[in-house]
Parts: C-alpha cells; structure tokens; sequence
C-alpha cells in the first residue's frame, strides 16, 4: 500500500510540476511578447521627430552649454565641441576669460532651443534631420 501511495503522489507531483512548467511557458511568452510591443513603440516614439524637436529644444534651453539637445539630433561632433568650450570655460572660471567660455555656450543652447521650438514640425525636420544644419 505504501508503494501506491508513493506512486500516486509521485504522479500528482509530477502532473503539479508540468502544469507549473506550462503555466511559465505561457507566462514567458506572454511577456516576451509585451516587452517586443514596449520595445517597438518605444523605438517609434523616439524616432517621432516631434519628440526630438521637442526634447532637443528643452534641453537646449536648459542644459545648452552642455551641448545635449546637439547629441539629440546626432550632432555629436558640435555636442563635443559646445561641451569642451563649457568645460574650459568652467576649469578657468577663476579667471574672467573663463566666464565667457561658460556664458558662450550656454547663450547659444538658449537660442538653439528656442529656435527648435519656434519652427514647425516640417520646417524643423527639413532643416534639422533632413539637411543636417549643426549650427542655428
């Protein structure tokens, strides 16, 4: 009698461990494919040139002298070269010629943000994306 029990229970714990395994399966793959839909509108969003103009043109504003709204856009190497200026600038701030490496930059940012924000959507992907404009 105790050799059936074991058997019974043995085939409940196995009936138990493939439902288990079943109920991962399904389970993984339903999240593979939630993370498939996430990564693929993800992608869309950012490749939307509204959100870029509008993102490039914020932190433009606010982080200017740092050159991020130029590594939005995938103008790396003006983003290097607004964020070397500031950096000198902030490594000789001691000095007055400092200042003005810092300000430079940062007045620049403003504008350029400003600017991506003013234009419309169209006029900003033709200038922007389309015919590669790094500078104003």
């Amino acid at each position: 009698m105790s050799t059936e029990g074991n058997d019974s229970s043995k085939n409940s714990f196995d009936d138990a461990a493939e439902s288990a395994k079943e109920a991962f399966n399904q389970a993984s793959q339903g999240a593979r494919e939630s993370a498939k839909d996430f990564q693929q509108s993800f992608n869309q969003t950012m490749n939307n040139q509204e959100n870029k103009k509008m993102l490039a043109g914020i932190l433009g504003i606010l982080l200017g002298g740092f050159g991020i709204h130029k590594f939005i856009l995938g103008y790396n190497q003006e983003g290097i070269i607004l964020a070397a200026i500031t950096l000198v600038g902030l490594i000789t701030s001691c000095f007055f010629v400092g200042m003005l490496f810092v300000w430079v930059p940062g007045v620049i940012g403003l504008i350029e943000g400003i600017i991506y924000l003013t234009k419309s959507d169209e006029e900003f992907y033709q200038t922007y994306q389309v015919g590669k404009k790094g500078w104003f």
